[in-house]
C-alpha cells in the first residue's frame, strides 16, 4: 500500500513543493518501443529478426541482416483513454493525437570478395530516429468526500507558519499562498480568542474532481554502424540521443455538487508542467544464424544519462466563497509565480535476449525477452542529492521482464502480421502499471517499394490517490488506462 500511496502524494501533493522524484525517474525510463509499422504489429519481436529499422532501439545487429539501402516513414495517429472509478462515480476522457513514430536512412556496402582475410560480406550505416514512449493521455476523476477536504491538508501544513504574506509565499509560494490569496486559506478567532488557519471550505460533504491532460513523447536519435560475417554472424552498434518532451496540464476541483451550502461554491488548483531534456546511451548486438531457420540475438543497452533535464512549471488557484471577514460571495484568482528547475536522471540498464524461427520463405516466428532493473534508477542536482527520492527508487521499484512475441506470414506480394507484447510491473510489489500490448498489421511489398499498416491496443490499471499524507488520505481511485495506436510505414529500398 505504501507503494500506491506514493504515487497520489506525487502526482497532486508534492508537486507543490516542486520535487522532482521517484514517479518522474519512472515515467522517463520506461520504453514502450513504436518504431515501424511492421515492428509494431509483430508487438516490437524483432531482436533476432533484423532488417527493420525499429532494430537500431532494440538490437543494432538486426541492422546487419540489410543486403540494400532504404528509407523509412512512419506517421502514426494515437489515442489515450482513461475511465476512473472514485467513491462509485465513473469519470471517462481521452486525447488523440498525430505524431512521427519512426524516420531513418540506412546505408548498406557490400564488400567485394577478396578485400579482406576473413568473409566479411555487408556493413551498414544507418541515422534516424524512432519512438520509445507516448505520453499521450486525458483523464477524468470525480466523487463525492464526505469526510474530508484537500485543505485539510493545506492546514497541517501551514499551521505552524506565522501568519504573514511574505512567510507563506517563501514557504508555499506554488499552492498554499495562492490559496491564502483567495481566502481557501484564512484566519479566525477560536473560543480563547487566539487567531487561527482556518477555511470556509468544509471539511468534507463536498464532490472532488480532478481533470488532467497530458502529451509529448520520448523520441530517441539514433546513429548505427552494423556488419554481416559470412551470413552466419551479424554485429552493431547504435548511439542513441532521446530527447524527451513532456506536458502536463491538470485542475484539481472541490465543490458544493448539491448547492446546499451558502459559503462555499468551489475552489480550483490548476497546474502547468513542461520537462525537457537530452540523453545519450549505447546498445551493442550480435545475432548467430546458425541453421536457415533459426536465429538468436542478444543486446545490452547502457543505462541512459539524461544531463540536461529541465521542468518549468506555474499553478493558479482560485475560488468563489464567502471569506471570513465577508458576508457576500466573492470569486477571486491568484497565480503563482513560475518555477524551474534543472536536474539529472539515471536510467536502468536493459539486457535483451531473442530468438527467431523462419519457415522458409512463408514466414516466421519471434520472441524478445527484456530485462530491466527499476530500481537502479538515480537523480541528481547540483546541490541536491535527492536522497529521499532515491531512496524511494530503491525500495519502491524492482525488476522486471518485458516479453514481446510476433509473427509474420507471407502470401504473394502481402504480409499478414500479429503479435502480443507484456511489460511487466516496475514495482516490486504487485502488478499495477504492468502493461500489455495487442497488434495486428499488413504489408504490401515491389521490388524497391513497401507499405506497411500496423493497429496496437495497450491496456493497463493501476490505483491512484488525489491526496494521501499522513493525517488524510482519499479512496483510490481505480483507473483503466487504454491506448490505440495506427502508423503506417512506407519504405523506399535504393
Amino acid at each position: 500500500m505504501k507503494r500506491i500511496k506514493l504515487i497520489g502524494i506525487i502526482l497532486l501533493i508534492t508537486s507543490f513543493a516542486q520535487a522532482q522524484n521517484e514517479v518522474d525517474a519512472l515515467v522517463f525510463s520506461q520504453s514502450f518501443y513504436q518504431g515501424t509499422a511492421r515492428s509494431m504489429a509483430m508487438g516490437g519481436a524483432f531482436g533476432a529478426l533484423g532488417a527493420d529499422f525499429s532494430t537500431l532501439s532494440t538490437n543494432p545487429a538486426g541492422m546487419g541482416l540489410y543486403r540494400s539501402s532504404e528509407f523509412t516513414f512512419t506517421p502514426e495517429i494515437s489515442t489515450g483513454k482513461t475511465a476512473s472509478t472514485y467513491n462509485g462515480m465513473f469519470g471517462e476522457d481521452s486525447r488523440t493525437n498525430l505524431g512521427i513514430s519512426n524516420l531513418g536512412f540506412i546505408i548498406t556496402n557490400p564488400i567485394p570478395e577478396g578485400t579482406t582475410s576473413t568473409p566479411w560480406k555487408y556493413y551498414q550505416f544507418a541515422f534516424g530516429m524512432n519512438r520509445t514512449n507516448s505520453f499521450n493521455n486525458r483523464s477524468f476523476i470525480r466523487g463525492d468526500n464526505d469526510e474530508h477536504s484537500l485543505v485539510d491538508v493545506y492546514l497541517d501544513e501551514v499551521w505552524n507558519t506565522p501568519m504573514d504574506d511574505d512567510a507563506i509565499y517563501d514557504k508555499f509560494p506554488f499552492d498554499i499562498f495562492p490559496a491564502w490569496s483567495v481566502y481557501v486559506i484564512d484566519t479566525v478567532r477560536n473560543e480563547d480568542g487566539d487567531l487561527i488557519y482556518s477555511s470556509p471550505v468544509p471539511p468534507g460533504g463536498i464532490r472532488q474532481q480532478k481533470q488532467t491532460k497530458t502529451w509529448g513523447s520520448n523520441s530517441e536519435w539514433l546513429f548505427a554502424a552494423s556488419a554481416n560475417l559470412d551470413d552466419k554472424l551479424f554485429l552493431g552498434a547504435t548511439v542513441g540521443l532521446p530527447y524527451i518532451r513532456f506536458f502536463e496540464e491538470s485542475v484539481y476541483t472541490e465543490y458544493d455538487a448539491a448547492g446546499a451550502d451558502p459559503y462555499f461554491d468551489e475552489w480550483n488548483y490548476s497546474e502547468i508542467r513542461e520537462s525537457k531534456g537530452w540523453g545519450i546511451n549505447l546498445k551493442l548486438g550480435a545475432i548467430l544464424w546458425p541453421v536457415d531457420w533459426l536465429r538468436i540475438g542478444a543486446a545490452f543497452h547502457t543505462p541512459t544519462y539524461y544531463y540536461g533535464l529541465k521542468d518549468v512549471w506555474y499553478t493558479s488557484t482560485d475560488a468563489t466563497l464567502v471569506p471570513f471577514y465577508s458576508t457576500e460571495m466573492i470569486y477571486n484568482r491568484k497565480d503563482s509565480p513560475t518555477g524551474e528547475y534543472e536536474y539529472e536522471l539515471t536510467t536502468p540498464l536493459k539486457a535483451i535476449g531473442s530468438v527467431a524461427f523462419i519457415i522458409g520463405k512463408y514466414g516466421s516466428l519471434s520472441a524478445d525477452y527484456e530485462f530491466v532493473d527499476y530500481s537502479r534508477m538515480k537523480l541528481r542536482a547540483v546541490g541536491n542529492a535527492f536522497s529521499n527520492e532515491n531512496d524511494n527508487i530503491r525500495n519502491i521499484y524492482g525488476s522486471t521482464a518485458n516479453l514481446r512475441l510476433g509473427t509474420e506470414w507471407r502470401y504473394s506480394n502481402f504480409s499478414f502480421r500479429a503479435g502480443y507484447a507484456l511489460y511487466g510491473s516496475p514495482y516490486a510489489k504487485g502488478n499495477d502499471f504492468e502493461q500489455t500490448n495487442l497488434s495486428f498489421g499488413i504489408g504490401y511489398s515491389e521490388r524497391d517499394f513497401s507499405l506497411d499498416l500496423a493497429y496496437v491496443n495497450g491496456q493497463r490499471s493501476n490505483d491512484y490517490y488525489l491526496y494521501s499524507t499522513e493525517n488524510w488520505e482519499t479512496n483510490p481511485t481505480r483507473q483503466e488506462f487504454t491506448s490505440n495506436h495506427f502508423a503506417l510505414t512506407a519504405r523506399f529500398k535504393f
